[in-house]
């Protein structure tokens, strides 16, 4: 049975959300990564609660049992930085050194601006995640 996370699918307009933020530079970054992540996943963007673009659902069970869905691919555009969610397979120190200015933790990658960075390398990386993911979360 899948449990209903506190993070849902909705119905919000992505567009809307984006034109609001007060960035002009972060309004664009964002419809970069939207055309990137829509290329990759086959998918449209959809929110995902009321700050996370999420293209795509794959469906989970851990080991403990817990179940639910998440986006296949996914960022928020925040007030500070962009942050994508990716799996921590694609985040380790050898690609992270050839992407260019950026934080990373435990299956998130902050960025100011994509002008920081390497958009093959960053490309390439969001690709691994999906296609990991993907690989883990096997559709039925």
């Amino acid at each position: 049975m899948v449990k209903a996370n506190k993070t849902q699918a909705t119905t919000a307009s992505v567009e809307a959300f984006i034109d609001k933020h007060t960035k002009e530079e972060m309004r664009d970054d964002s419809r970069v990564l939207m055309a990137m992540m829509q290329e990759l996943t086959g998918e449209k963007p959809h929110m995902y609660g009321p700050s996370i673009i999420g293209f795509g659902t794959y469906y989970y069970t851990y080991a403990s049992g817990h179940s639910g869905s998440a986006p296949l691919a996914a960022f928020s555009p925040r007030k500070t930085e962009l942050v994508l969610y990716l799996g921590q397979e694609v985040l380790e120190p050898e690609t992270l050194s050839k992407l260019g200015k950026h934080k990373a933790t435990q299956g998130c990658l902050y960025l100011k601006r994509l002008a920081d960075v390497d958009l093959t390398v960053l490309k390439a990386m969001v690709k691994r995640s999906i296609a990991a993911t993907r690989k883990a979360y096997p559709r039925k």
